[in-house]
Order: C-alpha cells, then structure tokens, then sequence
C-alpha cells in the first residue's frame, strides 16, 4: 500500500475499512487490565473485524437520530476503547468529533460547549448531570447520552448536509491545552489526520513501520494530537495493535509493555526522569521495544535512558496546529542526542529563524521557528483554522509562514536543537534563559518530585529566576532553607550563574494540563504568590560571576 496521498481514502473512516480489508483477523485494540479496571470494564482484546462490527452498530444508531454531516458531538471517553468506536462511526456521517477532557469542570466545560456548538455528547452516566448543568448555562440544546446510546435523543440541530464527506469535512475539533491562556478551538480535517498517518508510515531511519507487526504503546490522552493523530492513526492505516493505557503509571510501565508485546512507545518528557528514577533492574531491558517517539526528554538525561533501555528515544516536534504538515524528526543518525537535537527539516517543508525584529537569525543563534509546507499548498497538513477566531488564525500566518512561538536555533550541519517556548524565555539582565533548560537540570536532584521554572519581577535586573520545587519529602522551614541552597548550588555546578534559580518556592503540586504539561499562565501566578510566602527561599546572594575553568 502507498502512504504519499491522504486523498486515497477520503475519510478516516474509509481508510479503515480498506484496512479491515487486508488485516480484519488482527489486532486493533489491548486494553490490558490496569486500564480496564480504571474504567470498570474487563481486559480485552478487538480485532479489526470486531471493531468494525461496534462501530457500525453506533453508525446505524446515529443516523437513525437525525446526526450527520456538518455536526459536532463531544467525547468525554477518556482513553477507553469506545472512543475509538465513537470516533469512527461519527465520521463515516460527517459529523466531527470534540473530545472532552476529564478534567474540566463547570465554567470550563460551559465554555466549550457554548463554543463549539456540539449538539450532543457522550459521557459517563457521573458526568451526565454537569454536561446538562453547562449546556444550560450555556443557552444550548444538548443530547446528553452514555457510551451504549441506549438514550440518545433526536438531534434538535439543522439535517445534516446532503453532500458526502471527504477529505476536506471536519474530522474533529481539539482544543489545545491552554498552557498560556484561553484554550482554542483548532478545526481539523480529515485530511490531516489521514496525512498523520501517511506520514509516520513512510518514515525510514529508525522509526521504519512494519504493516501488521507493529503494538504501539501509549499513556498520552485521546484529547491530545500525539495519541489521536500520530499513534492512533499510524496503527489504523497500517494494520497495527493501539495499546491505549488509561494514563502513565511509573510502577507498573515496564510490566504493561512486557505484557501487551509493545514495539513501539509514545512518551512525554516528564516519563523518562521517572522511569530512570526506579532502580536498575536485570529486566530494564527484557522488552520488545523497537523506538520510542516522543517530544521533550531532557538532554542530560536522553543518553543515559537509551543506555540504560536499550532503544532510542526518537525526539520529534510538532504541534496541534502544524499536524504532520510540518513535523520535523531526528529519525537518523547523527541524532545528536544530549543536545536538545529533534532533527532536520525535510525537503517538503520551509522554514524561517527569526530574532525579535524579525530578521533571520544567524546559525547558533536562537529565535523563532516559522515553518510551512513547500509547493502550492502551504497549509497541507495543518489545521484548518482557530474555531470562530478569524484574526487570531490570520496573525499566526502573518507573513505567509506559521508562527510557532518556539524558540529554537540551528547549528552548523541544519539540524534543529529546541530552546523553549517563546513566551517562557526568562530575560534577566540582557540574558535570556531557558526555562524547560533549568528545569531539566533541577529534575536531575534525587529530592526533586517535580518542578516548574517561571520568571518574577526584579528592580534591578528585570526578571528573576524563580523556581518552584514540589520536594520528594516533607521539610520544616530549616530544611526548606538547607535544601533551596543545595539546589542553588547544584545548578551553580552545572549552568552558568545567571541561569541558577535566585528563588525556589516550595509547593505541594504543579499546574499541569491533561498531558502533564505545566500550565505556564497558572505557573506564573503560583510563582508571584510563593515570593510572598514563607515558603520561598531567597538565593539571589549565591548567584555570582566566576572566572571560567581554564
């Protein structure tokens, strides 16, 4: 089968059948007892043939209460095996799909309901009672129904349309994580989830797919583009075996892989440091994994997982908005790890540095990434738009590139090394610092549980360097004191001295979203309000200038 065009199939929907087609006897789904028994179901495995069949009998369910081409639906399915049969039965009619995230709770979910406009969700029967709650604050009708449609009601929206849907309809809309602010709606065609798929199968280099080999493991979120775009459809269009987990559990990682037969493993940052925080085992590398495909591993810490693992970590980057349009990978050697290395951009794609005035940035030096996709086309790929938000979608294509807002810079050879986040360089004293980079280094102390860096105010220097440190173990004020100086210290052995923490304030957890990425708004605020606490060490004295070691 060739993977070059999306438009082979249509939908994503179509693209399923002709796979039920070449592999109906294999493997679809293992949802392995763990994440069972988080759900309250049995441990099973789905054929291709079997999902097929519960997908089908949704469709029928579906178009026989009036839902169809042009609607939206809402997903609160969490990583069960149901989404996926929800999912695909909805596009076979058009309508797309809003997955809903767990967490959210009232005015959140208030919010997107009202914003999207989704005329009907799925939801557990504890959840039914909030979704109605906030369709009516929300001034929406709103189906509100459980995972078997036992009780799903006639649409009162418009008929759907009467033209077919293709690779241009809405497949989904999926709000980013709202790291920075309000969450975005971002309309997503089916075009670029089948280009997903297309695209992580034609990959070579590390990374080569085998057709009806492959189990792909993954605790990321089905809210999020890595597990629903990436992972999801990679196994959908190549015959493969999705082993979804309900969420990643440190404790037992290693036995769900061993069990489910894992090949290949999606990660986040935050699970290396974890995983490498357990002691050594004689089984650490008793598994079938093949690569791991994932983003934001720490550079001190890639070299050291990969020894000890026994398969790389393959750093790629990419984002909601970019889909696989402009998704860059260091699949081939030199990878260039320990280096924030995540590869080199590929023919298909153009790309722009550029410092803040706008001008490009010299090689070595950090600044902004603006990419596209080259030829005719250049958004293929990407999403389609921000939902209802015409000016905030144009301002990110200012130029006729998309503006990232990630701060990156390429060496000598082309190839791409991240620094952070534009909006979460710290620039204290002309400096500009990193701070996923001081985090890394503070995740590295065995007394570290977790951290988030973030800058506060400082009369003379503008910014400061505030750290804020969720320890392993319960300390008193003396030793809250003793340890901010060690860690002081401990960055002070390992970056220059102006990257060093002039505060660590100690907290009991951090802001994250549903894919445990901090949310860097709350962040801030949880910075500013540790200052003024007792909690909150002043180590500002301990950050000196000091001859470098010849």
């Amino acid at each position: 089968m060739s993977y070059t065009s999306p438009r082979v199939f249509g939908t994503v929907y179509e693209a399923f059948r002709h796979t039920v087609e070449e592999h109906a006897q294999r493997d679809f789904l293992c949802v392995l007892p763990r994440a069972a028994a988080s759900y309250g179901s049995e441990a099973r495995t789905v054929s291709y043939r079997d999902a097929i069949s519960e997908i089908d009998i949704l469709l029928g369910c579906y178009l026989e209460a009036g839902y169809g081409h042009g609607h939206r639906v809402g997903l609160m399915l969490e990583n069960r095996p149901e989404f996926f049969f929800h999912w695909l039965a909805l596009n076979a009619l058009g309508v797309s799909v809003v997955p809903l995230n767990t967490e959210w709770r009232s005015a959140e979910l208030e919010y997107l309901v009202g914003h999207s406009e989704i005329c009907a969700a799925v939801v557990p029967e504890s959840r039914r009672v909030e979704l109605v709650r906030a369709a009516r604050a929300a001034g929406r009708p709103l189906g509100v129904t459980q995972a078997d449609l036992a009780d799903l009601p006639p649409t009162a929206f418009p008929p759907p349309e009467r033209t077919s849907p293709g690779a241009d309809t809405e497949c989904a809309l999926l709000y980013t994580s709202g790291t920075t602010g309000r969450p975005k709606g971002c309309v997503l065609p089916n075009e670029y989830y089948l280009w997903a798929g297309c695209w992580y199968a034609g990959l070579d280099g590390l990374c080569g797919i085998r057709p009806g080999r492959e189990r792909l493991i993954t605790p990321l979120p089905l809210s999020h583009m890595n597990a629903m775009a990436f992972s999801s459809m990679v196994m959908l269009l190549t015959g493969g075996c999705i082993v979804q987990l309900d969420r990643f559990h440190p404790s037992t990682w290693w036995e769900s892989v061993r069990d489910s037969g894992a090949t290949i493993v999606h990660y986040l940052g935050v699970m290396p440091p974890m995983l490498l925080g357990a002691p050594a085992s004689e089984r650490d590398r008793d598994h079938t994994v093949r690569f791991g495909f994932g983003a934001g591993v720490s550079p001190r810490l890639h070299a050291a997982f990969e020894s000890r693992f026994g398969f790389p970590l393959i750093e790629a980057w990419a984002m909601t908005e970019t889909g696989a349009g402009a998704v860059v990978i260091a699949n081939s050697e030199p990878r260039k790890v320990g280096s924030a290395c995540f590869g080199r951009v590929r023919p298909e794609i153009e790309y722009r540095v550029v410092d803040d005035s706008g001008r490009d940035a010299a090689v070595g030096q950090p600044g902004e990434l603006l990419v596209r996709h080259a030829g005719k086309a250049p958004r293929f790929g990407f999403f389609r738009e921000y939902l209802k938000d015409a000016v905030a979608t144009e301002a990110a294509w200012e130029g006729g590139y998309f503006h990232t807002g990630d701060v990156i810079q390429v060496d000598a050879d082309g190839d791409l090394h991240f620094v952070d986040r534009k909006k979460n360089v710290i620039r204290r004293s002309g400096e500009n610092i990193s701070a996923v980079e001081v985090e890394g280094v503070l995740l590295q102390h065995p007394a570290v549980a977790a951290v988030g860096v973030t800058a506060v105010p400082d009369e003379v220097r503008g910014d400061e360097v505030m750290a804020c440190v969720v320890p392993r173990s319960h300390m008193n004020d003396a030793e809250r004191v003793a340890f901010g100086r060690q860690l002081a210290q401990f960055c002070l052995e390992r970056l220059a001295y102006f990257k060093a923490p002039g505060y660590v304030g100690f907290c009991e957890s951090l802001p994250l979203t549903a894919t445990e990425k901090i949310q860097r708004a709350r962040l801030k605020e949880l910075g500013h309000a540790l200052l003024a606490s007792p909690a909150c060490v002043d180590l500002r004295v301990m950050k000196k200038r000091t001859a470098a070691v010849p």
